[in-house]
C-alpha cells in the first residue's frame, strides 16, 4: 500500500529561449547559473565563457555547450529501494529533461568548485573540459553509469 496519497501530475511550465541564441536549454542554464536573483549578472557569466569559448577554440559556443550537455547528461541513476529491511541501489532510467537538469548542476557546481579565477573563465573551462569528455562532470557522470552497471542485478526491484 502506498504511503503517501496519489496526487495529480503537475504540468512543466514551458521555459521561454534566451534572448541572444534563442535557445531554451541556454536560458535553463541561466537560470542554474543564477545566484540571489541576479538573472543579468547570470547571463554576464554565461555569455562572457561564450566569448572565452569562442576566442580559444575558434567554434560556435551554442555547439560546444550542445555537445557538452550531452556529454555531462547521464542517462541512468541509482535510486535506494527498501525492500524487506534491506535497502538496494536500483539502476533506473531518467528522462532527457531530469538528465539535462542534473548535467548543467554538475558543470556548474564543479565550476564553483575551481579557485582562483571568475566564474566566467571557469565556466568556460568547464565546458570545454565536458566537449572534450574530460572534467569533474563527465567524470561524476561516469561514476553513476558503474554505479549502476555494478547494480544491474537488482532491476527487476524498479517500479
Amino acid at each position: 500500500m502506498a504511503r503517501k496519497p496519489l496526487r495529480p501530475r503537475q504540468r512543466r511550465e514551458k521555459t521561454a529561449p534566451d534572448y541572444k541564441y534563442n535557445n531554451i536549454s541556454v536560458n535553463r542554464f541561466i537560470n542554474k547559473i543564477n545566484y540571489k536573483g541576479k538573472k543579468t549578472v547570470a547571463e554576464k557569466i554565461l555569455y562572457g565563457a561564450f566569448d572565452i569559448i569562442r576566442e580559444k577554440t575558434k567554434q560556435e559556443p551554442l555547439e560546444v555547450f550542445t555537445k557538452a550537455m550531452e556529454n555531462a547528461r547521464p542517462l541512468v541513476v541509482v535510486k535506494a529501494r527498501r525492500i524487506g529491511g534491506a535497502t538496494y541501489q536500483v539502476p533506473v532510467e531518467m528522462s532527457r529533461t531530469r538528465g539535462e537538469t542534473i548535467g548543467m548542476r554538475w558543470i556548474i557546481n564543479s565550476a564553483r568548485e575551481r579557485k582562483g579565477l571568475p566564474m566566467k573563465i571557469k565556466l568556460a573551462e568547464e565546458l570545454m573540459s565536458a566537449y572534450k569528455k574530460e572534467g569533474s562532470a563527465v567524470k561524476k557522470k561516469e561514476d553513476t553509469h558503474k554505479m549502476a552497471d555494478a547494480n544491474k542485478s537488482f532491476a527487476h526491484y524498479r517500479w
